[in-house]
């Protein structure tokens, strides 16, 4: 298997710590990885189908858990949202720096990278979370806006 390009994994940084800095009154450890997972199955739904997205979540989830064996308990649903995060958030302690599902999100976004390639998987973030900081990452894709 080949390593995760640094670009993907500070890809998927920023967009965990842009999630767990967006107000919320239930935020609780985890949260931010849900919300992005949530915010990914809204875009790629509309584009590969929600049985897509799964099928790509839960290949995603597999890897995942091979670099973070605490995801172990967590299963993909029907619908394609994520089960049993919550238990396995409150176990991980959030204070050590470490996002509870950044292997997951790492996973997700190196899989669309590797199936529709680096640029396109950027736009598809960027389209998602426009006010996340791109920069550093490869181009904005500023003709888009034109």
């Amino acid at each position: 298997m080949s390593t995760v390009p640094p670009t993907i994994q500070n890809l998927a940084r920023r967009m965990l710590a842009y999630e767990a800095a967006q107000p919320d009154s239930t935020s609780s450890p985890g949260d931010e990885t849900v919300r992005v997972c949530e915010k990914l199955r809204a875009t790629l739904s509309r584009l590969m189908g929600e049985v897509g997205f799964r099928a790509l979540l839960s290949r995603a989830l597999a890897l995942a858990k091979a670099d973070d064996p605490i995801l172990k308990s967590v299963k993909v649903r029907e619908n394609g949202s994520l089960e049993g995060f919550e238990t396995v958030a409150q176990e991980r302690d959030r204070e050590a720096g470490q996002y509870v599902g950044a292997a997951l999100v790492v996973q997700i976004l190196w899989l669309l990278a590797t199936f529709i390639g680096e640029p396109l998987t950027l736009r598809l973030v960027d389209d998602t979370w426009p006010e996340l900081p791109m920069d550093g990452l490869g181009p904005k894709a500023e003709e888009k806006r034109i």
